[in-house]
């Protein structure tokens, strides 16, 4: 029984051997049948946001946090005590030099107007009789008359009465004040605010509170302080162009709300704070401007002419510096440094690094490397840049 199973398997053994490559001779290999294999596709780009490096006249600028103030303004008081009989104005309207506001009851100031004027006539007859005498004395004294010492006497009396109708003039002219003073006009022209008082309250010259304010919001002023170490600056551009443009800004340091020019600056360093305090000057015919109000300012000292500029977000900061990628003709990408000027509303101004039309990747730079291949995309609407 061994003897026969060894030739079967031994039969067994050379049928597997042959039987491939006798079928391979009636049918293809699967390698024949699969078609050719093609290249391998290229990687698609990164995408990205891409933009031009523009050119744009940027201003050079000082930037501070200042106080708007009215130009002149003034609290009405009364100079004089007495009661309110009339408010001739309305709160908030404009008004002019000279209009009247607030009437003070007259009549006590009247009353002593007229008794300085009566006493003043008494005082003018009491003087026209002391000098006739004076005069027919003068003419006794040498016939023996009237003695020298009378006639002296006569003479005082008249000197005297001189002297009255003088402080009678000081008296009527004060009471006339007085009498002006209750009827109380504006002192300049502006804005007037709330009233603090009502007909019929009684005032005293000695009242610390107003009556009301006034306020002259054209022109108007901008206070502000820049650090001590720019005075220097400020002086330099002041004597090359002979005064500097100031720029107030609203709350969102964007909105710009007036323009005007360099005024004042203060005679002296506040030496705790290191700051030197400066005016501003603004026409406001908008009266965009109101007392009291906190602005953004911006003191311009000079402009930087076709400064090449990108969108904020280009620049990126590394272990090295600054730098940006540039998109090359073959949407491949350089990194390259770059010095950035300033940086100011969402521009950042380049010093070295970028030429104008040179294109630069906007958004996208976290995933690229130098030498990447891109693909740029289309903005999203609103975009910066």
């Amino acid at each position: 029984m061994r003897k026969a199973a060894i030739p079967l398997t031994l039969a067994l053994a050379l049928g597997a051997a042959v039987l491939p490559r006798l079928l391979g001779t009636v049918a293809p290999s699967a390698e024949a049948q699969a078609p050719p294999a093609s290249a391998p596709p290229s990687a698609p780009g990164v995408p990205v946001t891409a933009d031009t490096v523009a050119t744009a006249d940027v201003p050079v600028f000082l930037q501070a946090i200042g106080t708007a103030q009215a130009y002149n303004m003034v609290t009405i008081k009364s100079r004089v005590d007495g009661q309110i009989v009339k408010i001739a104005f309305a709160e908030g309207q404009d008004a002019k030099a000279g209009d009247p506001l607030i009437q003070i009851d007259p009549r006590p100031f009247q009353a002593v107007l007229d008794q300085a004027m009566a006493t003043k006539q008494k005082d003018e007859a009491q003087l026209a009789s002391a000098q006739a005498d004076l005069v027919r004395w003068a003419e006794l004294v040498p016939q023996g008359v009237k003695s020298r010492q009378t006639y002296d006497q006569q003479k005082a009396l008249v000197q005297q009465l001189q002297a009255a109708l003088k402080a009678d003039e000081a008296q009527i002219e004060a009471a006339r004040l007085n009498l002006g003073y209750a009827d109380i006009r504006a002192p300049i022209s502006g804005r007037l605010g709330i009233r603090m008082v009502d007909i019929g309250n009684m005032v005293r010259a000695t009242d610390a509170a107003g009556l009301v304010t006034i306020s002259q919001l054209k022109p108007m002023f901008v206070s502000f302080t820049v650090p001590q170490e720019n005075l220097h600056k400020i002086h330099q551009k002041k004597g090359e162009t002979g005064e500097l443009a100031v720029i107030a800004l609203g709350a969102d340091n964007k909105t710009e709300l007036a323009r005007g020019k360099l005024s004042v600056i203060d005679n002296a360093i506040d030496q705790p704070t290191g700051t030197i305090r400066i005016k501003a000057t603004f026409a406001n015919d908008d009266e965009r401007l109101w007392p009291g109000e906190f602005v953004n300012v911006r003191l311009i000292l000079s402009v930087r002419k076709g400064a090449p500029t990108v969108p904020a977000q280009t620049v990126q900061d590394g272990p090295t510096g600054s730098y940006a990628y540039v998109i090359k003709e073959d949407n491949t990408v350089e990194r390259r440094a770059v010095e950035v000027a300033a940086v100011q509303d969402g521009l950042a101004i380049i010093g070295k690094g970028l030429s104008p039309g040179e294109r630069i990747v906007v958004d996208g730079q976290y995933r690229l490397t130098n030498g990447a291949r891109v693909k740029v995309e289309p903005k999203a609407p609103g975009a910066a840049g």
